[in-house]
């Protein structure tokens, strides 16, 4: 069964820039859909970027245009590129992979913008 671990978070100032990895345990192809989440108020998980497996990118409006999902099929892994990081990005980034038979989920890594 697939796993995921993320990592990448840490502390950064505004305006800084951060990069998020989900790495798969295994082999991950364009059949699967990737997906990051953070938490948001009350502790709920927000979907904030996706890539299908369709190959389209889809974002939530509070990122547009500074986050970017991506993958790297050969080293099992997805990445979020954070650019012009905002104090409100504070909070925990989860990754998701999924497709038709099963959803697998990392523990999620902190990220802190702070001054």
């Amino acid at each position: 069964q697939v796993q995921v671990v993320e990592s990448g978070g840490g502390l950064v100032q505004p305006g800084g820039s951060l990069r998020l990895s989900c790495v798969a345990s295994e082999r991950i192809d364009d059949t699967y859909d990737v997906r990051w989440y953070r938490q948001g108020p009350d502790a709920q998980r927000e979907l904030i970027a996706e890539l299908t497996s369709a190959g389209n990118a889809n974002y939530h409006d509070a990122v547009k245009g500074r986050f970017t999902i991506s993958r790297d099929n050969a080293k099992n892994t997805v990445y979020l590129q954070m650019n012009d990081l905002k104090t409100e990005d504070t909070t925990i980034y989860y990754c998701n992979v999924i497709n038709y038979s099963f959803s697998a989920w990392g523990q999620g890594t902190q990220v802190t913008v702070s001054s």
